[in-house]
């Protein structure tokens, strides 16, 4: 259900944003038109399956890259990324590999974008963690960052109560 009125919400803005503001830059179009990243996407399967496994001890990465379709080498640098921000660990040697460091109810899913992705907001001006002042327009009377702020706090109200335990079936 939110899942589906946030497409059509962000594509009604980009929508409005390049038709009736007349705003071509390229640069809008991209921070607009880019969802989550191949990144993103990749590190949520592989925690998905590391939830999945969380019972049958360290999971090689070469077993995740091949039951998620995922490309090693990438991989290899999303779980050296989510290992470092204590989110997994690993065991070397006989019987190692990679597993959920803390409890899968806790960890929330929007943590994982900010680690992986970057901000939540479309915008850096709406953004809570990465803001950056608008250059474009004056925050306080620009209707579009007005809106993008109700899109990033309701994008931010789910991403915070949705955990990886929400990743599986």
């Amino acid at each position: 259900m939110y899942r589906n009125q946030l497409t059509n919400l962000i594509f009604s803005l980009l929508h409005f944003h390049l038709i009736n503001m007349h705003l071509y830059n390229s640069n809008y179009f991209l921070i607009f038109a880019v969802m989550l990243s191949k990144k993103s996407q990749y590190a949520f399967k592989a925690l998905s399956y590391l939830v999945e496994k969380r019972n049958d001890g360290p999971v090689l990465i070469s077993e995740i890259a091949e039951h998620k379709k995922i490309p090693l080498k990438f991989l290899e640098n999303i779980l050296l990324e989510l290992k470092k921000a204590d989110i997994l660990d690993s065991k070397k040697g006989k019987g190692g590999g990679y597993f959920l460091k803390g409890n899968p109810e806790t960890v929330k899913l929007a943590k994982i974008i900010r680690l992986v992705n970057g901000p939540i907001a479309m915008l850096p001006c709406v953004s809570l963690n990465f803001y950056e002042k608008c250059e474009d327009c004056n925050e306080d009377h620009c209707g579009l960052h007005d809106v993008l702020i109700e899109v990033r706090d309701a994008s931010l109200n789910i991403l915070e109560s949705k955990t990886l335990m929400d990743l599986v079936d």
